[in-house]
């Protein structure tokens, strides 16, 4: 949460705005390029309208994109930002965020971004613990590119790149984000504002990489791909909302709870009773041991997305990469004075190829 004088722990060296802002400073005077009905505005909406709460100027504010619908974003906000690499955005925030720590560094981009030709990138990011934000738009298929398939395209998929069928079993996003060490991982839904800026917020505050897994609706390649996550009818058996410290239930009138399996060590639902009521899972998000959180991952059905967890899934401390690499670089001052790149460059390990 931001501190008493309202400044959030992770932009304490991100100088603040001289004046208040609003989410008209946020937007740019470019013409919104994304087909009518893409979840894609909403998300930039909540983004615009969120932003004005870090008191961070603009100026001091970056976007970093890689390829794809999602990575139009930089081109829509009046801050810094960059449109640059398939999959590399990770890789370049990470070097924008190690080298300037007066910058809050953010990152946007899609499934197939991310977690086909960039997932390597992602990895070493999330596991290095970069300060930075990466928000990854999840819609299930490739849209930019027209309707192929992508990581997390469910088994059996039909697109015009699969017409059989897909072979490829899917990624899940927050699995791999916690088998990197990941040390904050969420996920919320493009169409529930409030939920979507609660979690913004939590990802701002954290000290180090965040990842925040956005389901956002393709209306023209993947359309309804998760109605039954926000179907007023279904959404309240698909959805499991999670609250740090409380306990984890769900389903109409919150009947229903999750529940570690004695058997297995897993996790699993049933319905809740007065006799095990008392065994009803408490999430605890700052847990240390990524294990229980990782289950939580594993109960949403693969292919209908049935109980998929939202909200903070984990949310720890670790020593922050830009931290320990500036305290290094100033330990290196300390003990042999400032370096000199010209001398590196030409010393006695060069040679010349003839």
């Amino acid at each position: 949460m931001p501190d008493r004088n309202g400044a959030y722990p992770s932009l304490s060296l991100v100088p603040k705005a001289a004046a208040p802002q609003t989410m008209k400073d946020f937007k740019s005077d470019q013409e919104v390029r994304w087909c009518p009905g893409c979840g894609d505005y909403a998300i930039l909406a909540a983004v615009q309208s969120f932003l004005p709460e870090l008191g961070v100027a603009r100026e001091n504010i970056c976007f970093v994109s890689g390829i794809g619908c999602s990575s139009r974003f930089p081109y829509y906000l009046d801050t810094y930002g960059m449109h640059s690499i398939h999959g590399r955005a990770p890789a370049i925030a990470t070097g924008l965020a190690a080298s300037r720590r007066d910058l809050s560094v953010w990152v946007v981009t899609g499934d197939g971004d991310a977690l086909s030709i960039g997932g390597n990138h992602l990895i070493h990011a999330l596991r290095r613990n970069v300060n930075l934000k990466i928000l990854l738009f999840n819609n299930r298929i490739y849209g930019l590119t027209k309707g192929q398939y992508s990581p997390t395209s469910e088994l059996g998929k039909i697109t015009k790149s699969t017409p059989m069928g897909s072979l490829d079993a899917p990624f899940n996003p927050l699995s791999l984000a916690l088998g990197a060490e990941a040390t904050f991982v969420a996920r919320t839904i493009d169409s529930d504002r409030k939920h979507l800026q609660s979690v913004l917020r939590a990802a701002a505050e954290h000290q180090g990489t965040a990842l925040v897994e956005i389901y956002q609706n393709c209306n023209i390649f993947n359309d309804g791909a998760f109605d039954a996550l926000k179907e007023p009818a279904t959404r309240d058996e698909a959805l499991i909302q999670l609250e740090h410290g409380r306990p984890i239930r769900f389903g109409l009138d919150h009947s229903q709870g999750v529940f570690r399996d004695p058997a297995t060590g897993g996790l699993s639902t049933a319905e809740v009773t007065a006799a095990n009521a008392d065994a009803v899972l408490v999430h605890d998000a700052h847990a240390a041991d990524p294990s229980t959180a990782f289950a939580l991952t594993r109960l949403a059905d693969p292919d209908t997305l049935h109980h998929s967890p939202v909200g903070v899934l984990r949310s720890v401390r670790r020593p922050v990469y830009d931290t320990l690499m500036a305290d290094q670089l100033d330990a290196a001052v300390a003990q042999w004075g400032q370096g000199d790149l010209g001398a590196l460059l030409t010393g006695n390990d060069t040679w010349t190829v003839s």
